[in-house]
């Protein structure tokens, strides 16, 4: 069997300062995105889909480039201002208070990963431990296909399980009041494992506005795009470096991140 060799420490870093997200698919499972926002001026969105459910079935019609709640367009306008070449699909499961059903959420997960999107940003947490097969099935799908899911935790105690948060094989960030938002930091032995820019920022939101947000749902998107260029300006290389979902990432994570926040100036709520 041939070896695949692995992307250099140097390649990760000239990587992630000169791509721009070029080919890089990510499927953004939220509220929906308001496409005529300011902010997404120029935005790819190549594909838009609602995941509708009532009491007796599930339904996916066409997208109308609308946000129920706000949440979704926030994550969008985060990842095009870090990668503004990126293609990206939205896959509404939130309903306008910004709550869904596993049902509704498992549906639009997987029709992202049957349409080979390269990551899936869920800035959801589900802690209904009953549910956690529902979850497990399709992360075990993505991983399979080399898809990345990059997730938020526990906004008050990333120790307590949510899924698709809590299993190894998903990138899970925290936040943090982080100035640059590039910066990542990594602290191994936690299933929440990377901190990024999560407090005290403004970003786009429903209605053509702007809000100041806080929460591991805006770290989510800060990690996904940062070794998401990378994955980028890697393939247009030629090379594979895709070992298995996991390893990639969270090499290419622990390639150009900051070391263990015990210590930095930031600290996990939780040690």
């Amino acid at each position: 069997m041939r070896t695949r060799s692995w992307i250099s420490v140097e390649q990760a870093r000239e990587a992630m300062f000169a791509g721009r997200g070029t080919r890089v698919r990510i499927a953004v499972i939220d509220s929906g995105v308001e496409v005529d926002h300011p902010d997404l001026a120029g935005l790819n969105l190549i594909e838009d889909v609602h995941v509708i459910g009532d009491d007796l079935q599930l339904h996916v019609r066409p997208g109308d480039g609308t946000d129920l709640f706000g949440h979704g367009t926030a994550i969008a306008g985060i990842i095009y201002n870090l990668a503004p070449e990126v293609e990206l699909g939205s896959f509404r499961v939130l309903s306008a208070s910004n709550v869904s059903r596993t049902q509704i959420i498992c549906e639009g997960v997987n029709l992202a990963i049957e349409r080979d999107y390269h990551i899936l940003n869920c800035s959801f947490g589900c802690g209904v431990a009953d549910h956690i097969h529902h979850y497990k099935s399709w992360i075990d799908r993505a991983y399979l296909k080399g898809i990345h899911i990059v997730a938020a935790c526990n906004n008050e105690d990333f120790t307590k399980p949510e899924w698709p948060g809590y299993f190894p094989s998903v990138i899970t960030v925290n936040y943090g009041k982080v100035e640059n938002e590039e910066d990542l930091f990594y602290k191994p032995g936690h299933l929440v494992e990377f901190i990024a820019r999560g407090a005290d920022f403004e970003a786009a939101w429903k209605g053509k506005q702007r809000r100041r947000l806080c929460g591991s749902s805006f770290a989510a998107p800060h990690g996904a795009m940062n070794p998401g260029v990378v994955y980028c300006s890697w393939k247009k290389s030629g090379q594979n470096f895709q070992h298995s979902a996991c390893a990639d990432y969270k090499y290419l994570f622990t390639a150009f991140v900051r070391p263990s926040l015990a210590k930095s100036s930031l600290r996990l709520r939780k040690a």
